[in-house]
């Protein structure tokens, strides 16, 4: 099933399921049984078995898909965990060396809520960079939390899965004339670079993990312009989706409606000097999940 967050007419963001063209507003077909917030749903353990019940009974239409205006599917998470050099290709793209997943860990950061904006909200190209770069990345959304999860059952805590484009800023005018260089300016690109506001697409829903039999065996594509830049399979993750969830779970509780961004492949811009600018639009593709589309504007 889809899972998603829609407004109409300007109102209040509600959670929805997604039936080909159709919208059911959660909380209406549920009689009140579950919430309008979908990372309130995620929260209530019985939830899959609901919507389940929901669909089974065959609901009434509440709105068409085009009626509507879907929003970022989860607000504001509690955590955003982003996966930095996931991808070997990625990595050599950009001048890396292999790397060994049996003597090496997962390298994470963490994306602010603010950043997150929904399908067709435009990226806004920050008036401090010029250097403003897409890396489109499967995203997993938790639905059971937990501490300590072992990687053979980390998968049990998938709620789903979304398509996140992170965005990342590459370089910064930071403002501070003859500015002292520091060490930490190497690690720029996956640490500030990705705080900005609307630096996380994502949507247009979430596809819940019944539906996705294997996240490790997605086609992912990303399109600027109508030209194809990425084209590769999750399957080439270093660390999949079961390392990263055991791996973070040893730190930080993960909880419902958490977002873990897991890295993405080659074809990046920087590796060229191709950066975002305004006019442009990006288009994310993520087999068995859907369609991203995010134009590029101005400050």
């Amino acid at each position: 099933m889809k899972l998603a967050t829609y407004t109409r007419d300007g109102g209040a963001p509600k959670a929805a399921l997604v039936v080909d063209d159709v919208v059911v507003d959660i909380a209406t077909a549920t009689g009140g049984a579950l919430p309008t917030s979908l990372l309130e749903v995620l929260a209530v353990d019985d939830w899959h078995d609901r919507l389940s019940a929901v669909l089974a009974d065959g609901p009434a239409p509440h709105h068409r898909l085009d009626e509507v205006r879907l929003l970022t599917p989860i607000a504001r998470p509690g955590k955003i965990l982003a996966a930095a050099g996931n991808y070997q290709a990625h990595i050599d793209e950009g001048g890396g060396t292999k790397v060994d997943p049996t003597v090496r860990t997962p390298r994470i950061f963490i994306k602010p809520s603010s950043s997150l904006v929904g399908p067709d909200d435009p990226v806004v190209i920050p008036a401090v960079s010029e250097e403003v770069d897409w890396e489109l990345e499967l995203a997993v959304v938790i639905g059971r939390g937990g501490r300590d999860i072992p990687r053979e059952s980390a998968l049990d805590h998938v709620a789903g899965y979304t398509i996140m484009n992170d965005v990342s800023a590459r370089s910064m005018s930071w403002g501070v004339v003859e500015r002292e260089t520091h060490a930490w300016d190497g690690f720029f690109d996956w640490l500030v670079g990705k705080w900005v506001d609307t630096f996380a697409p994502t949507g247009p829903w979430i596809v819940t993990a019944d539906e996705i039999p294997d996240p490790h065996d997605l086609r992912l594509t990303f399109e600027l312009n109508g030209e194809v830049w990425q084209d590769a399979s999750t399957g080439t993750m270093i660390f999949d989706c079961a390392d990263l969830i055991a791996f973070i779970s040893r730190f930080t509780v993960l909880e419902p409606g958490d977002i873990i961004a897991t890295g993405t492949p080659a074809g990046v811009g920087v590796a060229v000097g191709r950066y975002l600018a305004p006019g442009d639009e990006m288009v994310g593709r993520i087999e068995g999940i859907g369609t991203l589309r995010t134009p590029v504007v101005g400050p």
